[in-house]
């Protein structure tokens, strides 16, 4: 009867320094693993770096094409840009121009 007492009284002095740390050990997983856990944390800074990027470069584009359509305004018409745009867009030439046929790619 004396060793059922002991169990007991020892039982209990595991008892909660067991929970306790199955308490802890369950929020530090979650803390690490969880939907808003250090691990997605750090995914979601990779995302938020590779978007920063994604808009500087569409940022530059942009810049890019502004000051390409700048040069085709009224206020600052590049004649010889207009001649390389009505050139690409219509499929002209001068007649001077040396045209130059190249075979057809195969597939």
């Amino acid at each position: 009867m004396a060793v059922i007492q002991e169990l007991r009284r020892r039982s209990k002095q595991v008892v909660f320094p067991v929970i306790g740390a199955c308490v802890l050990g369950y929020f530090t997983y979650h803390t690490v693993q969880g939907d808003r856990g250090l691990l997605a944390y750090g995914r979601l800074n990779q995302e938020v770096t590779r978007a920063k990027a994604t808009l500087d470069s569409l940022q530059r584009e942009r810049e890019s094409l502004e000051r390409r359509t700048d040069l085709l305004r009224n206020e600052s018409l590049d004649l010889d840009m207009l001649e390389e745009r009505a050139r690409q867009s219509f499929d002209l030439v001068h007649q001077n121009d040396l045209v130059i046929f190249l075979p057809a790619k195969s597939n």
